[in-house]
């Protein structure tokens, strides 16, 4: 009824509070219908319809900036800044990005995808408006999940002292922070949102302070016992004790008490912490009854809340398996993840060995896991840190520094590695193996299947030193490759055919290789084709194999710069090799949203390009 009239925030601003109550209901309907169908991230965005409605109806985006934290929960936001006709595009194959993206929307102040930023983001452009004399607000959309990474913290401690107009909206659905305490406590804060108080203690504290002799030091008493009852009834005010001004909690669902908050905080016109409650999944209840399982989803039914197809838990089901198994006989492993615990396959492994102390969630902090797995394994303990491979790009000085100097045995288990699809560019695990590469001592794995990958974890944990990692893809091991590999663990495997051509790659990748390699087989054209298990350091006799070729065609799903194949082609030429080199990989660019297939395509490496280069044709 009113969506189909909202083509922008201005559009919302000539709706009575009670057309934006059904609004919101409207919204919600839209994103259940769309990601039921599309997958997305639900929960988040369903938690947050009325505190974006109230964020534009008192700001002016694009004048003023909203920079949301991950971006997850902004559809709400793309839905009412003229995206809605194309919301239906959600995370396909150029459609709408599932998180914020400035080149989609100059609704869109920043990027969105990974975690903790937004403050450092929105006060580097308060900062940047006020150089360049431009008006407007920035303000940082941040969940409670995201208080658990360090640099929000370093944002924070900046923004208190800066004196910009900075807002921090801290969208609380008690995934992380504690609640505060008792009814006391939530009626302070329902006095402490409300308009006509402020106006009251503004008036107040202007009156004390001009009465001579006294009017100070009571108005400074009262400074003194509105701040000691207001540490009795929060646990503690963080926020202020950074120089933040704080306002809250309001209920995030009232959209009358969040547009009065955010007017405050707008009159205030410094920086400031506007603490909002809300609930994850609202308006649907399997995701309110469960808000981690419908936090990121694929297609499924809205009458039972099922997945439409059965989901395969794949390489993060098989690491699951492996490690619980492993830690039957191996009572120094212990397992750390940054807040991925379902994500990274490890709900078993918690259920079975939380209580005893080799569990650890660390929430949303890969620093410190990486230094904290680095202090356990001082003390005899083998850590595993089930991680993410886009996450892991935030420990480069951690792996280096605290992990490879003095070489402390701690196992990467890295999830998500290679295209992972319809997440787009921030959530690509394409930059690990270089990143890893570079620092000594590290050993990489990047198993091919299932058993591979129980080998490969073993052998990090019994016989590792220093970093070892070992990487794998999101979703199932290939049939084909299952198949032809079947029971091998060795370090490299080389399918033989007799031919003078030579197809080499490491990982899920391998199925296109074993594609185009049967398809030619039946054209009556011989090649080869090995695949790396232990990618780095790459296996001597893999290498010496390799110079007995005419032809080699490398392929690697992963960025160029730094990569295995660029190694095989330095060792190639330090031997003297006369034959043929190409190395196929992704160039100088990110992958955008798409379905993992057309990854491969855009680099040459699915099964028909394949076939096209070894035939000498004419690539597009």
């Amino acid at each position: 009824m009113y969506l189909e009239s909202i083509k922008s925030p201005a559009d919302l601003k000539k709706l009575s509070l009670a057309e934006q109550q059904y609004l919101a209901e409207e919204i919600r309907q839209r994103i259940l219908s769309t990601v039921s169908r599309t997958g997305g991230h639900l929960a988040s965005s369903l938690g947050t319809v009325e505190l974006t409605l109230a964020l534009h109806s008192v700001f002016d985006c694009p004048q003023d900036k909203i920079v949301w934290d991950v971006g997850h929960q902004a559809y709400t936001h793309k839905i009412i800044t003229g995206r809605n006709a194309r919301f239906d595009t959600l995370r396909q194959e150029n459609g709408l990005s599932g998180f914020p993206k400035q080149k989609e929307s100059p609704y869109d102040a920043y990027l969105g995808g990974h975690s903790g930023v937004s403050i450092s983001a929105a006060l580097g452009m308060a900062e940047a408006m006020r150089l360049h004399g431009e008006e407007g607000f920035a303000i940082a959309v941040i969940g409670d999940g995201s208080f658990g990474s360090g640099v929000a913290y370093e944002g924070m401690n900046n923004a208190g002292r800066s004196g910009e107009k900075i807002i921090i909206v801290l969208n609380d659905n008690d995934m992380s922070i504690s609640r505060n305490v008792g009814n006391v406590a939530n009626y302070l804060a329902k006095m402490r949102s409300s308009r006509q108080y402020f106006r009251f203690k503004d008036n107040a504290k202007s009156f004390l302070g001009s009465v001579p002799v006294v009017g100070k030091p009571i108005r400074n008493a009262l400074a003194i016992s509105k701040k000691t009852l207001r540490q009795m009834m929060y646990h503690s005010n963080l926020f202020e004790d950074f120089g933040l001004r704080y306002f809250g909690p309001v209920d995030g669902h009232d959209l009358e008490s969040l547009r009065d908050v955010f007017e405050r905080a707008r009159e205030y016109a410094r920086p400031c912490v506007v603490h909002v409650h809300t609930t994850k999944g609202m308006g649907y209840r399997p995701a309110m009854e469960n808000p981690s399982k419908y936090h990121g989803v694929s297609p499924f039914d809205l009458k039972s809340g099922l997945p439409l197809k059965p989901s395969d838990p794949g390489f993060s089901g098989a690491f699951g398996r492996s490690i619980c198994e492993l830690a039957q006989t191996r009572p120094q492993i212990a397992v750390i993840t940054a807040a991925m615990t379902d994500g990274t396959g490890l709900e078993e492994f918690e259920r079975r060995y939380a209580a005893a102390g080799r569990f650890y969630d660390v929430g949303i902090a890969e620093e410190h896991a990486v230094s904290f797995a680095c202090g356990m394994s001082t003390q005899g303990t083998v850590p595993v840190f089930a991680v993410y491979s886009t996450f892991l790009q935030r420990t480069c000085d951690q792996l280096i520094h605290d992990a490879a100097i003095e070489l402390k045995h701690i196992v990467l288990a890295i999830d998500r590695a290679g295209i992972v699809g319809a997440d787009g560019e921030t959530h690509q695990g394409l930059f690990d193996v270089s990143m890893l590469r570079m620092v000594p001592g590290t050993v990489i794995y990047s198993p091919a299947t299932y058993r591979q990958l129980e080998a490969d974890l073993a052998e990090a944990v019994d016989n590792g030193t220093g970093i070892c990692a070992v990487r794998y893809p999101k979703g199932a091991q290939p049939a084909l490759t299952a198949s032809v590999l079947g029971e091998n663990t060795d370090s490299w495997f080389l399918e033989s055919q007799g031919g003078d051509t030579l197809l080499v790659t490491y990982g899920r990748l391998a199925e296109e290789l074993f594609l185009a390699r049967k398809s030619l087989e039946e054209q009556g054209r011989a090649v080869d084709v090995l695949v790396l298990n232990r990618i780095y350091p790459i296996p001597e006799a893999a290498l010496e194999q390799m110079e007995r070729y005419q032809r080699i065609f490398f392929y690697e799903e992963g960025i160029r710069s730094g990569s295995i194949g660029e190694l095989c082609a330095l060792h190639l030429m330090e031997q003297g090799y006369q034959g043929q080199f190409r190395l196929f990989a992704i160039e100088n660019r990110f992958i955008p949203q798409c379905g993992v297939e057309h990854g491969y395509q855009l680099f040459h490496a699915d099964h028909d390009s394949i076939i096209k280069t070894v035939l000498g044709e004419s690539l597009h």
